[in-house]
């Protein structure tokens, strides 16, 4: 049975993990852009998809417990 405090993790630490791997991809893309390499936007634009997949992961291991 999944209690509160699983569910309360999950949206814990899928913020977390995707804060930092969106932000870090985002940032060091942005730096390079603005240095003028155009290879940043290959960081760039997956930055968004890239900080939802460890919360994406994470809710198929919640779902797979059920």
């Amino acid at each position: 049975m999944i209690t509160r405090g699983d569910i309360l993790w999950l949206g814990i630490a899928s913020g977390v993990t995707g804060s930092l791997i969106g932000g870090m991809m985002l940032g060091i893309g942005m730096d390079l852009i603005v240095n003028g390499q155009v290879w940043g936007w290959l960081l760039l634009l997956p930055a968004a998809p890239a900080a939802a997949l460890p919360g994406w992961l994470l809710a198929r291991k919640l779902a797979s417990q059920l």
